[in-house]
């Protein structure tokens, strides 16, 4: 049985989670420095053509960026949501074994086991087959 790691432990998680947080903080930043430079060029009157034209491109990527980061947050809280319905599996805890209490098993162990004798079935005798327990 394998045991999923919880959400808080998984790596792509947290890239997911990082990526989106830095990819509105980029795009707020190259937003806000390209809107800033062309409202001064504009203000001025010393705006090129390449001021405005390219300028609003750049605004337009920054705000794609922050639109991004905030579809990755989106998924961010819907990877949490559907975790939380996982159920979880209960782990069975193996404990260490007190070796010096069972001294009289140990004996046996040495003692060699005797061989089943062979059965010998003929054809009018029916055969009988007993159900063995159940292994784990």
């Amino acid at each position: 049985m394998t045991v999923r790691p919880s959400l808080v432990r998984s790596i792509p998680f947290w890239i997911l989670l990082v990526g989106s947080v830095a990819t509105i903080a980029f795009g707020a930043w190259l937003s806000v420095t390209t809107l800033g430079t062309m409202s001064t060029a504009l203000t001025a009157g010393t705006a090129t053509p390449v001021d405005v034209y390219v300028g609003q491109v750049w605004a337009i990527v920054g705000g794609i960026l922050i639109a991004t980061g905030i579809l990755g947050l989106g998924l961010v809280l819907v990877l949490g949501v559907l975790r939380s319905f996982v159920p979880v599996t209960d782990v069975e805890i193996i404990e260490a074994m007190d070796w010096s209490s069972d001294d009289d098993a140990a004996a046996d162990l040495d003692q060699p086991v005797a061989a089943a004798e062979p059965t010998v079935v003929t054809e009018d005798e029916p055969v009988v087959v007993a159900e063995s327990a159940p292994q784990r």
